[in-house]
């Protein structure tokens, strides 16, 4: 029988699922986990959990610990043999055994010394189940011993010939570590020259002067005792052949090796290995390591090749300056001939290495632990490999199987032991050795035979949690033997599981490939053997999945903005999210910049090196989520660099450069600019622009200029800096190409003529000493040109002209090389004079009150005397007709472009008196004015009254009072008062009309309503028709029996505080209206004016009474007036 233990797919459960133990055909005894429950109650041969290596170096100094511990049920007992017999550590006072364990403790450190306990050491730990036995461990103190003294003589060597310092450390276990140095303890360089072979020894393939040195010091190290020995210093002395040639004849005799000869050349010839062929055998598994180190001037260069094969990849590499070849994790495909190769200028040398591969034993199938219950079958197998082929031996319970207690349930076949119908006696632990000459393997494994009803391990009611649609795995972790059968049931009282839509695993797990909503609910396992039966229920969730329902997005941002990633989720109510934010698959930068909220994360003021993808992951306990988007920062690009000018003629150059970084956004143009540091050094313009996959541009030039040039980078989000500036390149100078521009001529004078011009820059100069010549003659007279040459200026004067006559002018540039091309001539004229007369027959029409037209016959052209600017007309008051009053005369003017001869007057005052008079004018001046011309405007209508005032308020009357117009424009006719009476809901009454005489200022209306409010019109006329109207409010009083009842109370103190009650509130309401109107709400004054206007203009019906009483207290208050 087989116990199963139930597992997750994976073989350990993560959530500490309890677990068992003895799977048939687990794969280490070792590493069997037992439930500690099961532990308590069930019996287990014993297994060896840990020993020290078979190969076992101690520090002689130190106690040697030798270890052994195993588990087992009951715990096994421990017991030693050393070199094959008992070892009785109880008549060993030095040697004592942990506690509870197998582990041996010698005592060193107390007396006792480490060779006396050298030896192969065997631990056998045994229960009533069976015995396990360890390795057979080796125990070797370390050593260390001192280097043999000699004398070692003194290495004269000829420059170029080659040299070994032999080492020859003592032999140590393990072997020490060679290193070469001098008495500073510096280590000496080594180089494809000089190198350290894998034996210790110092190769030279060839020495040079600068080897020259006493202090070559051997060092060998020895890790276990963590000591250094050295060898006595050798010394080196290199001839070189000028000393050579001086000392040979009187040191050395004609037979000696060293001649006078000089430092030849040689082909190469090894050092190491010698001759042309030798083997090398290496073990499966470990590292190989062959050596050529050859001498040789030049310096040989090693090649290593492998004879009808490649040397394996990824498992070889060349240490030493390619002297050593290295190839780790051997196995018998890397057996074959290795060929080394040292070549220089002079020839080769090559050595062959013939590489057999043999292995120590290694598994095939380690036997491993059977669980059986009575009456089953089972059997171990072990098998293994080696070359040579190793052979197999079984032990049981640590003794030859050939002499050990004969089992009828067991028969051994080679590598394989059968059992049938095993009993609970056949329980014992069996070891495999498989050995050859190279090594040895050993195997535990045991049999345990039990009888057990079956256990479910998983823990009572235990809670599942699952996202819908996934898998949900159910564990059942059971143990039994025999080996139980498992079933599963949804509910306590449900119908056995069947079909496809569930799977059954071995170790008792139900797995629901897709489980849904439905899926929820209590499912119970069952397991039964003929032992007995067991069941367990467990609980299963499904939960809503995680969901990011708004996914970060692909971001493009400037460098230093501010950037927002969102990632909005989903998630069942029941689970508590978090939200973890990466950057580049790594977590974000430590820094303030970045901001993680609910649902975001902010990144404030970018960098370049924010630039990269942005993923959001959202955790549950049951499921993760993530998206990811990608921010790119994106900048101006950097300057462009290494500007370089190639193909230089006179007119152009090649100028090329290389990009700068564009920083994301892909180059558009490129902008060259230049600077001219001959005439404006540190002035840059602009020259041209390229596409921005140019790099290069030709370029042209003008004469006479220090280029310099730059070029700037620019892309959607703007320019660069400008580069850094190319070398200088002078043009040759050469004729100017052009001439000034913008000739003119004017005279300043009326005997002058002034030419002007601007003057050629210097980058347009072409070359030095610029000029210009300046040449004129008169229009339309047959005169000679007349030419002066002037310096660099942009003006001269030609004097004793006549006065405004046309000129032919002409400017040419020219410098020490030349003219430049003939020049286009321009039309000048002397200087203007003022004009000689004044406009005749000068006519007024007058239009209107207020307009009037002024004709004039133009003056010949000739005595205007320079160029026609037009006409002016001067014109002012003298007089207002309709009353008498000194004023200041404003004289206007108006101004007539060109040859014109009429114009016309606005803005004239009616019924009033003007002169004027008539100028011509040129660019000198006005010439003398016509006789003054005097006309009269007719009448118009008058400006309103200049006031409207209503006093003294009766019972039935009230008095008007009124000011004439400021402005009568005429001769007033009459007065026009309307008024009409206005009631509480504000309509309008009958209008009445009045006809007042002009000579009046007052009027008393009688016959009025007492107490009515009434509105007047009020507007002044000529016998052109009435001005514009003014209009007041005013109320009459009450009836005078209640004026006297008013006039009793008033002087009431009780009223006069009411008064002042109503006062207050009153003042309250106008704040209200006020703040009302500031806030936009509606405000009834407009509508009040607007209905108290002009009936015969815009009649109209007032509902809102509210402001009359307002008009009224305005009214009151101003009533004194």
């Amino acid at each position: 029988m087989q116990p199963e233990v139930m597992m997750k797919k994976k073989c350990i459960s993560a959530r500490k699922a309890s677990l068992v133990l003895f799977l048939c055909q687990m794969i280490s005894a070792l590493d069997v986990p037992l439930d500690s429950k099961l532990l308590e109650e069930l019996s287990q041969p014993p297994t060896i959990t840990q020993q020290s290596p078979k190969d076992y170096i101690v520090d002689p100094r130190e106690n040697i610990v030798i270890q052994c511990e195993a588990k087992g049920k009951p715990p096994p007992s421990f017991s030693w043999t050393r070199n094959g017999t008992h070892f009785d550590i109880d008549k060993d006072a030095q040697v004592t055994m942990k506690p509870n364990s197998g582990t041996l403790v010698i005592n060193i450190m107390n007396g006792g010394k480490a060779e006396a306990y050298e030896g192969v050491y065997q631990c056998t730990a045994r229960n009533e189940r069976g015995a396990a036995i360890s390795n057979n461990i080796v125990i070797r103190p370390s050593r260390s011993p001192l280097w043999t003294k000699e004398k070692l003589e003194p290495n004269q060597v000829r420059e170029g010939d080659s040299l070994v310092l032999h080492c020859r450390p003592p032999v140590g276990l393990p072997p020490p570590i060679i290193f070469w140095m001098d008495n500073a303890f510096q280590r000496l360089p080594q180089s494809e020259r000089v190198s350290q072979g894998l034996n210790g020894d110092l190769y030279f393939s060839n020495v040079q002067p600068e080897d020259t040195r006493e202090d070559y010091i051997c060092y060998a190290r020895f890790n276990h005792t963590q000591t250094i020995q050295q060898k006595q210093p050798i010394s080196v002395k290199v001839f070189s052949m000028d000393s050579l040639n001086d000392t040979i004849a009187a040191n050395l005799s004609d037979t000696d090796i060293y001649g006078a000869r000089p430092v030849t050349e040689r082909q190469p010839v090894l050092l190491t290995p010698t001759g042309s062929t030798s083997t090398k055998v290496e073990l499966r598994g470990n590292v190989l390591l062959l050596e050529c180190i050859a001498a040789g001037l030049p310096t040989p260069v090693i090649r290593w090749i492998k004879e009808g094969g490649e040397l394996p990849a990824n498992r070889t590499f060349f240490e030493n300056f390619k002297k050593t070849l290295k190839i780790i994790d051997v196995s018998e495909a890397d057996s074959g001939n290795y060929k080394c190769i040292a070549r220089n200028t002079l020839g080769s040398a090559h050595h062959v290495i013939s590489v057999t591969v043999k292995a120590a034993p290694y598994w095939i199938t380690a036997p491993r632990n059977l669980v059986l219950s009575p009456g089953e079958d089972g059997t171990l197998i072990c098998r293994a490999n080696g070359n040579p082929k190793p052979s197999i031996s079984w032990l049981a319970n640590g003794v030859p199987i050939a002499i050990a207690p004969e089992d009828p349930s067991r028969k051994v076949d080679g590598d394989t032991i059968i059992f049938s119908h095993v009993q609970e006696r056949s329980s014992a632990v069996y070891q495999c050795n498989a050995s050859n000459e190279y090594g040895y393997l050993l195997a535990n494994a045991f049999v345990n035979v039990l009888a057990e009803p079956p256990r479910i391990l998983t823990p009572a009611n235990k809670l599942y949690q699952v996202i819908a649609d996934s898998p949900a795995l159910l564990d059942c972790a059971y143990f039994g033997s025999p080996k139980p059968e498992i079933e599963w049931f949804k509910g306590v009282k449900g119908s056995i599981l069947r079909g496809s839509e569930y799977i059954f695993h071995d170790n008792g797990t139900l797995e629901i490939p897709v489980a849904q909503k439905d899926s929820t609910g209590a499912y119970t396992c069952v397991a039964r053997n003929k032992l007995g039966k067991t069941q367990n229920e467990v609980q299963l969730e499904i939960k809503d999945p995680t969901v990011i329902i708004k996914q970060p997005e692909y971001k493009v941002i400037q460098r230093y903005g501010q950037v927002s990633f969102e990632c909005i989720i989903k998630h069942d109510s029941t689970l508590l999210p978090t939200v973890l934010w990466l950057k580049d698959n790594d977590e974000l930068p430590d820094d303030e910049r970045f901001l993680v909220g609910k649902d975001n994360l902010t990144i404030m003021n970018v960098t370049d090196k924010d630039d990269g993808t942005y993923t959001c992951i959202v955790n549950t306990t049951l499921d993760s989520v993530s998206a990811s988007a990608v921010l790119t920062v994106v900048a101006r690009p950097n300057p462009p660099f290494d500007l370089e000018l190639t193909g230089q003629l006179e007119r152009s150059v090649e100028l090329s450069w290389i990009p700068g970084d564009e920083n994301n956004s892909p180059i558009t143009n490129f902008v060259i600019e230049y600077e001219d540091g001959l005439h404006e050094p540190g002035v840059w313009h602009y020259q041209t622009e390229v596409p921005g996959t140019q790099t290069t541009v030709q370029l042209k030039l003008s004469p006479y200029v220090n280029y310099s040039f730059r070029v700037i980078a620019v892309n959607e989000i703007g320019r660069s800096q400008p580069s850094e500036p190319s070398e200088q390149y002078l043009t040759k100078s050469a004729n100017p190409d052009e001439n000034p521009s913008n000739v003119q001529g004017i005279g300043s004078e009326p005997d002058n003529l002034v030419i002007t011009w601007e003057s050629l820059t210097g980058f347009q100069s072409n070359g030095p000493g610029l000029q210009y010549k300046v040449s004129w003659r008169q229009k339309d007279v047959d005169d000679e040109w007349t030419s002066v040459i002037v310096a660099n200026v942009s003006k001269y004067i030609v004097s004793g002209t006549p006065t405004f006559v046309p000129y032919e002018i002409k400017v040419q540039a020219l410098n020490d090389l030349g003219y430049a091309p003939e020049p286009s001539e321009v039309i000048g004229h002397s200087g203007e004079d003022l004009p000689m007369v004044a406009p005749g027959n000068v006519q007024v029409h007058v239009i209107n009150s207020t307009l009037a037209k002024v004709h004039w016959d133009p003056v010949p052209l000739k005595t205007v005397r320079g160029h026609l600017q037009g006409y002016k007309v001067y014109y002012w008051k003298v007089q207002s007709l309709s009353r008498r009053s000194r004023r200041h005369i404003e004289k206007k003017i108006l101004t007539f472009r060109g040859n014109k001869t009429f114009g016309m007057l606005p803005g004239l005052e009616p019924y009033s008196t003007y002169k004027l008079n008539v100028r011509v004018a040129n660019g000198k001046g006005e010439g003398p004015a016509s006789p003054d011309k005097v006309f009269r405007t007719p009448e118009g209508v008058p400006s309103s009254p200049s006031f409207l005032k209503i006093t003294n308020p009766t019972l039935d009357s009230l008095t008007l009072e009124w000011g004439s117009p400021t402005h009568p424009n005429g001769v007033l006719t009459s007065y026009i008062l309307k008024f009409q009476p206005i009631n509480n809901t504000h309509e309008l009454g009958p209008l009445v009309e009045i006809r007042i005489p002009a000579n009046e200022s007052s009027l008393i209306l009688k016959n009025l309503n007492y107490s009515t409010r009434y509105k007047f019109y009020f507007n002044a006329q000529t016998s052109v028709g009435s001005g514009n109207q003014i209009t007041e409010e005013a109320v009459t009083i009450m009836d005078e029996a209640m004026a006297s009842r008013q006039v009793d109370i008033a002087t009431q103190g009780w009223f006069i505080g009411l008064m002042c009650a109503v006062a207050l509130l009153i003042l309250i309401l106008l704040i209200v209206c006020f703040i009302r109107r500031n806030k936009g709400g509606k405000y009834p004054v407009k509508e009040k004016e607007d209905a108290h206007a002009d009936p015969e203009i815009q009649p109209m019906k007032e509902d809102d009474g509210t402001f009359g009483e307002y008009r009224l207290f305005s009214f009151v208050s101003s009533a004194p007036f």
